[in-house]
């Protein structure tokens, strides 16, 4: 079946605090969208006025919130993905989604991501996993040099990466069908304008994994409206 992830874009550490809370008990994996304000933008927490929150919290070898009972998925909207990609995994991220537009050394990033903590540290994708994202405009043939390197591609279903609440991009359909062909073996999670009206033809077409942003968050109740897109993968879901 696929899986569902809530997004939050942490406007502050306290904001990701509040949010999570509200998400206790409803899901247990969270896709924490971070943003420097340099590849994307506006920049979201811990860049900008708060970066010294980041900086304590490695200091002090502090964890996520509710470390303990949450997943966490880094999508890291960073134009230094090889500095920011640690510092998240020491925060206790297990999942980071890395952009293919934000550097022009992806091949030397999986290189040395994977040399830090990949196949020969006894790397195991059940507990770190890495995934390549595509924008829209983005040729799907980009990921042919580095398809061995992730765990999962993320397709974008906007335009521009980096706020909720936008317009859905139809063409991901057919990029998530044309990339199921050629990498049937390589999971497919879509980000962006995903909501109860598109999840079906987003499960239809290929996808495993949907992140879910406003469409949560604006509900009256979370809990009942995450319940109504699991309930959708069971009826649409043909891919595990």
């Amino acid at each position: 079946m696929a899986s569902i992830v809530p997004a939050i874009i942490p406007k502050s550490k306290e904001h990701l605090e509040e949010s999570l809370e509200r998400l206790r008990g409803v899901c247990t994996e969270v896709q924490i969208d971070i943003v420097d304000g340099t590849f994307a933008s506006p920049a979201s927490w811990p860049y900008g006025a708060r970066t010294s929150d980041l900086e304590h919290m490695l200091a002090e070898e502090e964890m996520l919130p509710f470390c303990g009972e949450f997943k966490y998925e880094i999508d890291l909207m960073s134009a230094d993905p090889e500095t920011d990609t640690g510092n998240w995994i020491a925060l206790g991220a297990t999942r980071v989604t890395v952009h293919a537009e934000s550097t022009p050394y992806l091949a030397r990033f999986f290189k040395n991501i994977h040399g830090e903590y990949g196949h020969d540290r006894d790397f195991v994708s059940d507990l770190l996993s890495f995934g390549l994202a595509l924008g829209i405009e983005t040729d799907i043939a980009l990921v042919e040099p580095y398809h061995k390197d992730i765990e999962y591609v993320q397709l974008m279903g906007i335009r521009s990466i980096g706020k909720q609440g936008q317009g859905f991009d139809s063409r991901v359909l057919q990029k998530i069908r044309a990339f199921k062909k050629q990498y049937p073996h390589i999971p497919i999670q879509i980000d962006g304008a995903v909501s109860l009206a598109t999840a079906p033809k987003l499960l239809e077409a290929g996808a495993s994994r949907l992140v879910v942003g406003s469409a949560l968050w604006n509900a009256p109740d979370i809990q009942e409206e995450f319940a109504k897109f699991v309930s959708l993968t069971e009826e649409y879901g043909i891919y595990g």
